[in-house]
């Protein structure tokens, strides 16, 4: 039992929950700023962000698993290893996408007016899920998954807070899917040939890889604007935000320098390491940011 968990974690990649987790706290924690602090709301946002991402990374596997064995990179993953069952990580993902729905209860029972976590839940669930199908029909595949992110900060808001004040959630959310976007089509750039040969849809595959990197880039671009937007939305940041604004710009540089059309073999260390330092980052620089207010 404990080796099919440690491969079920292994299969998720379970420590890539640092890329949304953060922005989903950093939007509670703006949140919280006008509300008293609930730990039944960090409890549940927790769960929700553990169940949901496990579920769409689980469903993600399986309806990929016939793509993942015929690419060279991605052929030792467990499905198509055969270290993992299909039945077992099917189990897998209905077990987390129950707890996802029964995780948002726990919002409901706390305040009764704001049922819209609840009634969300299937609808968000659907839409994550349904990331896994986007590259067999649309070069956008990467936004969609950059709006599958978006809904941590946005869906943690509107649990704390419901549907008010808005605009804070929204450039959040905002600069969120297009640096999702953009890495994601950084990491793409890997599977270029595979994805041509096998009739899948990607920036990448419709571009070229020197223009997807331009594209990349713009997407970052725009991410790092709504995160200047989110200083003058945001009455509670200042200082340390902006602080903290120009060394996620630096990071943002340094990542694109990383990586060459000519040369792919640094993806990972952009992909993984950077990204994971500016999510962290900037949880923590608006952490600080609002002890100093």
């Amino acid at each position: 039992m404990l080796r099919i968990v440690r491969q079920l974690l292994e299969l998720i990649r379970f420590s890539h929950t640092i890329f949304a987790l953060p922005f989903a706290l950093l939007a509670a924690a703006l949140a919280w700023m006008d509300e008293p602090v609930r730990w039944q709301d960090l409890g549940g946002i927790l769960l929700c962000m553990v169940f949901a991402r496990s579920a769409a990374m689980a469903f993600n596997r399986l309806v990929d698993r016939r793509f993942d064995a015929a690419n060279p990179r991605t052929a030792m993953r467990h499905l198509p290893a055969g270290t993992l069952s299909v039945e077992v990580v099917w189990l897998f993902t209905l077990v987390c996408c129950v707890g996802f729905i029964g995780a948002t209860l726990l919002f409901y029972l706390r305040e009764p007016a704001n049922p819209w976590p609840l009634y969300l839940s299937g609808p968000t669930l659907l839409f994550i899920l349904g990331y896994s199908f986007a590259k067999r029909f649309t070069s956008l595949s990467h936004f969609w998954l950059g709006i599958a992110l978006t809904l941590a900060p946005v869906g943690a808001w509107v649990a704390i807070r419901g549907f008010t004040e808005m605009a804070v959630p929204l450039l959040l959310g905002g600069a969120v899917a297009f640096w999702v976007a953009g890495f994601d089509i950084l990491y793409a750039c890997q599977d270029y040939a595979f994805d041509k040969q096998a009739g899948l849809h990607s920036i990448p595959a419709r571009f070229g890889i020197a223009r997807s990197l331009r594209i990349a880039a713009a997407c970052h671009a725009v991410m790092f604007g709504l995160l200047v937007a989110l200083l003058w939305a945001s009455p509670h940041l200042g200082s340390v935000f902006t602080t903290g604004l120009v060394l996620v710009g630096g990071l943002l540089i340094y990542e694109h320098r990383l990586v060459r059309a000519d040369d792919l073999t640094r993806v990972n260390r952009a992909f993984f390491h950077v990204n994971g330092v500016i999510s962290l980052g900037l949880l923590a620089v608006v952490v600080v940011q609002l002890a100093v207010k």
